[in-house]
């Protein structure tokens, strides 16, 4: 029986959190974190610009919330990853809306818009630059499945199923910023 209040705190031990995410040179790194603080702080470090619109940055910041949970329930990096997606989503609608008839807009065209007609190129995308990845083709359609795709499949198939994309919140980060 407990006598101290203080006993009554719970230590949540678990197993180091593995997952893919590309590091410094190498695209296909897999990442360790011991600890939820050590989470918690990488994630956290993939904030995006505090001169976005509040409105994607509230977006971003739930998708930022989901991969915290992630060290809970690592199923919830994929609802985390579709939540970044949607941050994208409305972010691209937000710059390229207008220039894109309604009838053709989709977050197909609009990631086209983005590398067709402002030249976005691997060598501007932070991540790509880092690990020496290339990200353009999930895009243009290049690279199969492309970030349309993705959030199709978490959106309308099974959010939970397979493992998460790795580095796909430090991506969609860098495509907002």
């Amino acid at each position: 029986m407990m006598t101290d209040p203080t006993e009554a705190v719970v230590q949540f031990e678990r197993e180091p959190l593995r997952l893919p995410w590309p590091a410094d040179g190498n695209p296909g790194a897999f990442l360790q974190f011991e600890t939820g603080a050590q989470w918690r702080d990488f994630v956290t470090g993939l904030g995006v610009d505090p001169r976005i619109p509040a409105i994607v940055r509230a977006r971003f910041d739930r998708a930022q919330r989901l991969y915290l949970f992630g060290w809970i329930d690592f199923n919830l990096i994929k609802a985390g990853e579709l939540a970044a997606l949607i941050a994208l989503e409305l972010s691209l609608m937000d710059r390229y809306g207008g220039a894109i008839s309604r009838r053709k807009r989709s977050f197909k065209t609009l990631l086209l818009h983005m590398v067709e007609v402002d030249g976005l190129t691997d060598a501007q995308i932070p991540m790509s630059v880092r690990c020496g990845g290339k990200a353009i083709g999930q895009l243009t359609g290049e690279t199969k499945p492309t970030l349309a795709d993705r959030r199709n499949l978490l959106a309308h198939g099974d959010p939970f199923d397979g493992l998460p994309t790795g580095g796909l919140l430090e991506l969609v980060r860098d495509l907002i910023n």
